[in-house]
């Protein structure tokens, strides 16, 4: 089995930890620095999970503000 792309990895990571109730709605996610120190991984790496989070409607991002969970109840259902 092919190992995930790291984006797909640490975003599903951000899902669950949301699910398990470690971050809520309304919660901001930590910088995309923070993110890098904590997965290991490149700037645009993290970006790619925010643009997979976004789309999925994990998180909302507002320019000069951050980056912030949505309800899980609000999110896409996909199979």
């Amino acid at each position: 089995m092919p190992a995930l792309p790291d984006y797909f990895r640490i975003s599903n990571a951000i899902m669950a930890d949301i699910r398990a109730g470690k971050m809520k709605a309304g919660d901001k996610l930590p910088s995309i620095a923070k993110l890098c120190d904590q997965y290991k991984v490149s700037p645009s790496t993290i970006r790619l999970v925010f643009v997979r989070l976004e789309a999925l409607e994990v998180i909302d991002r507002y320019q000069g503000k951050g980056v912030f969970v949505t309800d899980p109840k609000t999110w896409l259902r996909k199979p």
